[in-house]
């Protein structure tokens, strides 16, 4: 039988509200609005329903916004006619036959690890289109670069997972971070949407590289006990103050169990131990970077030691722009500078520092097998070179990476043709990789949830990639 996985009937608020709210205050609601909850027996009956056993205990979804040059990557086309060819070599991997990009040895070491899925795809060529589709499983209505966020579009695949596996220990479920992502307007796909703002990520908009990086929503005021908070009015109180908002003010009961949820954390040493990157090893700390997406990397080991199911962690805060320190994968931008520098001083060497070290780590403390790692951008980059020697939007194929959580290791799923334009062999639809990630996790894909016209849709519309699993 399916689960009643019916919204509420009230009205929730689209996540552009955020655009107007200060940067710490972001976060601050972030812990009072932001927060999962939901009944763990949906996860049951979904299970049931499904007869599946998870695989996976947790998913850290590395989102590369901008999208990365497949052929500059892991999947480079050495023989192809130059224009086409990548201006960088293969070279041997850990895994036998899989070869990638020479800029990428530390990777390169460590693709025993991974699957690679060569044959991603889909229609979408605009930025927050795209984004959207791959942040959530679902193609937009339209192609638009306008695409705005609204509440009508499907949720997260974090708020998914809250909606029919949440936590039930304290811990959030689903955690973002460092930025709200956008390219000009905020980039659908990062909340929950139709499931209403309780199954919002715990959203933390803080640099994890600071060195005094904290969460101020679980610092109370230094004249307000816990005993004090005890009483929901005097926490709603407190709230409301945090997050100056008066659509959060003026909610009343709708939000009731955000203070519930709220008030646990704030009880909780185990949700404040985890988020404390400083008792880290100074040596951890370095082998990971001293970046704000390396650090957020290892945050994202720590969140999922500690039981967060789903972590989002966002490359860039934008899709990129004339910046050789700083920005998305959006290279085609660049005018008198060509894509290959930006590549060379900042995307590559930023990946291969964090990538290989994240995957080890999970693996030296037993935790790969159970953690979904998900790589991958909103689409590929042409195989052809334009005139500036960079690369233009591909969605028609394009690669992720995949690791642990019950996928194979050291395996390529699917076959680009000659130049790496088009799948020649096992395309795997963005549909498909959905219904894959909620299948590890033990959530059947075919699991309806509800809009807010109540018309019944699958959590994924596509089917499980069955040929990549152990």
């Amino acid at each position: 039988m399916t689960p009643n996985t019916r919204p509420d009937s009230r009205r929730f608020s689209p996540l552009n509200a955020i655009a107007d709210i200060p940067r710490r205050t972001l976060l601050q609601a972030g812990g009072a609005g932001l927060l999962g909850l939901s009944s763990p027996k949906l996860f049951a009956a979904s299970a049931a329903q499904g007869n599946l056993k998870p695989r996976a205990k947790s998913v850290v979804f590395l989102y590369q916004f901008g999208g990365p040059s497949h052929v500059d990557t892991f999947d480079m086309k050495p023989e192809a006619p130059e224009g086409i060819r990548s201006l960088y070599r293969p070279i041997a991997t850990s895994a036998p036959g899989i070869e990638i990009c020479d800029r990428l040895p530390a990777c390169a070491r460590v693709m025993d690890k991974v699957t690679l899925v060569r044959t991603v795809h889909h229609s979408m060529k605009n930025h927050n289109s795209a984004a959207y589709q791959a942040l959530t499983g679902r193609a937009p209505s339209v192609d638009d670069i306008r695409l705005r966020d609204t509440i009508e579009l499907f949720p997260a695949y974090g708020s998914v997972v809250d909606r029919l596996a949440p936590n039930t220990d304290g811990m959030p479920t689903f955690v973002a971070y460092p930025y709200v992502i956008r390219d000009g307007a905020i980039t659908p796909g990062q909340h929950a949407s139709f499931l209403g703002k309780t199954h919002d990520p715990l959203l933390v908009t803080e640099d994890p590289n600071r060195r005094d990086f904290r969460l101020p929503e679980l610092s109370l005021p230094s004249n307000l006990s816990l005993d004090r908070l005890q009483n929901r009015r005097s926490l709603q109180r407190v709230i409301n103050r945090q997050t100056e908002s008066q659509e959060t003010a003026a909610s009343g009961g709708e939000l009731d169990p955000y203070y519930d949820r709220v008030l646990a954390m704030l009880q909780s040493p185990k949700v404040r131990s985890a988020f404390d990157l400083s008792t880290e090893p100074e040596a951890v700390r370095e082998q990971y970077g001293r970046t704000t997406y390396g650090q957020g990397c290892l945050l994202a080991r720590r969140l999922v030691e500690a039981g967060v199911k789903f972590v989002n962690v966002y490359f860039a805060s934008s899709i990129g722009g004339q910046s050789k320190t700083t920005g998305g994968w959006d290279t085609h931008g660049f005018n008198d500078t060509r894509q290959y520098p930006i590549l060379d001083a900042w995307h590559l060497p930023l990946t291969d520092q964090t990538l290989p070290v994240f995957l080890n780590d999970l693996d030296e403390r037993g935790l790969l097998d159970t953690t979904l790692v998900v790589w991958m951008g909103e689409f590929g980059r042409t195989p052809r070179l334009n005139a500036n020697i960079s690369r233009d939007h591909w969605p028609m194929c394009y690669t992720t990476l995949l690791a642990g959580g019950g996928v194979k290791r050291g395996y390529v799923h699917g076959r680009s043709d000659k130049n790496g334009a088009y799948p020649d062999r096992d395309g795997v639809p963005v549909e498909d990789l959905a219904a894959t990630l909620f299948h590890l996790l033990g959530i059947d894909p075919a699991t309806e949830l509800f809009d807010r016209l109540n018309r019944p849709l699958p959590a994924a519309a596509g089917k499980v990639v069955t040929g990549l699993l152990s």
